[in-house]
């Protein structure tokens, strides 16, 4: 059984938010406190470790006392830049990954994916959600992956690809699907965030 100590969480703040005017979303104020600090509270208890990659305002980040790692190449370049750049960080077998901006994540999202791993010895799994129409959608940037397959993202990305959806094709991949939708709503708007704030209290 993979246990909490056996995971690092990488939390994903290296994005350019462009649909929120640029503005670095770990450090919106929610509720009194920059977003990330909702996203380390959900996540410290699920994992041995926390990695938090960035692209600026490093020092804002070093603030909560954890690692902050940058992507390798200078231009935001998405999620798949960040894994990997968690993945050479990783000192541990297995990597959680979650953005920044939902402050809702699951507090079982470690231990669910942790157990779809083992049952069919996956090297990666993902979360999903189901909606009110029963149509169900994949949430990439959630996943639990071996620390192993870091060459196999290294590969993928000197191509030039950067669709998560292509490298998780050449895996052997699960997913999980959770049944409150909500829990991974994220902010990419001010009109979301005033929702979400809505939404908490």
């Amino acid at each position: 059984m993979i246990s909490a100590n056996q995971i690092t969480g990488l939390i994903l703040a290296g994005g350019r938010a462009q649909r929120m005017g640029g503005i670095d979303k770990g450090l919106i104020p929610f509720h009194g406190n920059a977003l990330i600090e909702s996203a380390i509270n959900r996540l410290k208890n699920q994992v041995g470790h926390i990695l938090i990659n960035a692209n600026r305002n490093i020092t804002h980040y070093s603030v909560y006392g954890y690692p902050v790692i940058r992507d390798e190449a200078p231009d935001f370049s998405g999620p798949l830049a960040g894994f990997s750049a968690g993945l050479k960080a990783c000192k541990t077998p297995y990597l959680l990954t979650a953005p920044c901006d939902s402050p809702l994540l699951p507090l079982d999202l470690g231990s669910k994916l942790a157990e779809e791993l083992e049952s069919g010895n996956y090297q990666l799994v993902y979360a999903s959600t189901k909606e009110f129409n029963s149509k169900v959608w994949k949430q990439p940037v959630f996943c639990l992956m071996r620390s192993d397959i870091a060459d196999s993202l290294d590969t993928f990305l000197r191509k030039g690809d950067l669709k998560i959806d292509h490298w998780f094709n050449g895996l052997h991949t699960s997913t999980v699907i959770f049944e409150h939708a909500q829990a991974f709503a994220n902010v990419n708007t001010p009109e979301e965030l005033k929702q979400l704030e809505d939404l908490i209290k």
